[in-house]
């Protein structure tokens, strides 16, 4: 009975939840693992046949999902989409769009968009998906709001493993992640009393396989500046999110879980 209990604390049959940036990297297990507790979820993203394609998989697995395709730095699209949910229980706002550069070449422009489609978009969202949520938290009591962070939004990247100028971390992607946990904190205390709660994962190093193959040293200090020594596995920030997606966190808002193998720490 205990052990079925604690299962249910994870489920989310019957909710809806919204994912941006859903085909990616580490969106796809993010979906999947909502889609596995029970969620309806909607996929976002910009290429329609990328996102067909996943949603393919999906429902090939008698999974429910629906694809939005549009792009979360679109203001407008994003309040249209939003305003017109009826119900909505989780958003985690994955997306973020960026052109890696080096400090000598960044302009501008190369922030706005970095913002617009990270911070602002996920402001917005959650605007426009309000009368959605708080629906959401009238019928079982509470709905979620997870932002998805970096660890470069809590420090600096370590110049010493980056020994290319191409492999750092770009100027305009941290400061908005930081800016982006912040407005966690801020929603956080906006919406409580609707019982939305919001809060934020803190990924460490995911990087894609290539990483490795292209420039194994690289990849070798990028490991060992974690705790444990190691990449964090794509499938490993699925557990996280779902927790923050469930009732399994329901006493926890305004916070940011570092899932960085103990980058952070030290």
């Amino acid at each position: 009975m205990a052990e079925a209990m604690m299962q249910n604390l994870f489920r989310l049959d019957g909710a809806v939840a919204f994912v941006s940036g859903a085909a990616g990297h580490l969106g796809q297990p993010m979906v999947w693992a909502l889609a596995q507790a029970g969620a309806h979820v909607i996929i976002n993203g910009r290429n329609e046949a990328r996102l067909a394609s996943f949603a393919g998989q999906l429902k090939a697995q008698g999974y429910s999902c629906d694809c939005a395709v549009f792009d979360m730095a679109d203001v407008d699209a994003v309040r249209a989409y939003f305003s017109a949910l009826p119900r909505l229980d989780c958003l985690v706002n994955n997306a973020i769009s960026m052109t890696p550069k080096p400090f000598t070449a960044l302009e501008p422009a190369d922030f706005d968009i970095t913002y617009r489609s990270s911070v602002i978009a996920a402001f917005e969202a959650v605007r426009a998906a309000r009368p959605a949520l708080k629906e959401a938290a009238k019928v079982v009591g509470e709905a979620r709001v997870v932002n998805v962070a970096s660890m470069y939004a809590a420090v600096a990247p370590d110049k010493r493993i980056y020994a290319k100028p191409d492999q750092a971390s770009p100027f305009h992607y941290g400061p908005a992640k930081a800016a982006l946990l912040q407005l966690t904190r801020h929603l956080a205390a906006e919406l409580a009393e609707e019982n939305i709660r919001v809060n934020a994962v803190v990924p460490g190093p995911f990087p894609r396989p290539q990483i490795s193959d292209d420039d194994p040293a690289f990849a070798a200090r990028l490991a060992a500046k974690t705790m444990l020594g190691r990449f964090g596995r794509p499938e490993e920030i699925a557990g996280p999110v779902l927790f923050l997606c469930s009732k399994a966190s329901s006493y926890v808002t305004g916070a940011a879980l570092a899932v960085d193998g103990g980058w952070t720490a030290w």
